[in-house]
């Protein structure tokens, strides 16, 4: 575990320090571009509307985002500052604007109704119990009415298709027991999220992965 300057713990986005120089690399290897890129379909985005992503480490979904919509407001929060310097620097080599903060996810610092879309890819995982469903009021809170969470995670033990894949070399059972399909649905309906789905699933080398939407009251 990292801290932040305020003292607060967090899974760096390489799991360590010293990993990170290796992380787009190895998500690449492992298909986390094609992830991404299914992500931002899904997402069907319009002019000029603003996104944020929640645990954006180096900010490869933000880029892409830029990338497909360049018109649109890109925001991404990490609490990882060594991972978010990675991502500025990546940006200005795409020649692409994004803004990024420092900050948890749990206590978003961006006020009511800001954004079109919020984006989750690959890291909901890493939240404990207590602060996914924390999590999920927030991005509720900061979505405009009918806005949308668009997330991707990792699925759970129990899910189709886990069997023996390199996930258990990486989570333990207990890191991923709360990623079922049913309950993350279960998650974004309690947290009064409206047309919950889940949308689609693909076929990482580290295993299974489901692909979720949620809507914003209207």
């Amino acid at each position: 575990m990292a801290h932040d300057h305020a003292g607060r713990s967090f899974l760096p986005a390489a799991n360590h320090d010293l990993f990170l120089p290796f992380y787009d690399p190895f998500t690449k290897i492992m298909g986390a571009g094609r992830v991404r890129r299914r992500l931002v379909e899904q997402a069907a985005l319009g002019q000029s509307q603003r996104v944020l992503e929640i645990g954006c480490g180096t900010g490869s979904l933000l880029i892409e985002v830029k990338r497909r919509h360049p018109d649109v407001e890109a925001v991404g929060l990490d609490p990882d500052a060594k991972a978010l310097d990675r991502a500025r620097r990546k940006a200005r080599r795409m020649g692409v604007g994004i803004t990024l903060d420092q900050g948890f996810s749990n206590g978003l610092a961006y006020p009511d109704a800001t954004f079109d879309r919020v984006f989750s890819c690959l890291m909901f995982h890493h939240v404990d119990d207590v602060e996914k469903d924390a999590t999920l009021r927030e991005v509720r809170r900061v979505l405009k009415p009918g806005g949308r969470l668009e997330l991707v995670d990792l699925a759970g033990p129990h899910s189709a298709g886990h069997g023996r894949s390199l996930l258990r070399l990486f989570h333990s059972h207990a890191h991923l027991k709360e990623n079922s399909e049913q309950r993350i649905l279960s998650r974004l309906s309690d947290t009064g999220f409206l047309q919950v789905r889940c949308v689609g699933r693909s076929l990482l080398v580290l295993g299974p992965v489901l692909y979720f939407q949620a809507s914003a009251p209207g």
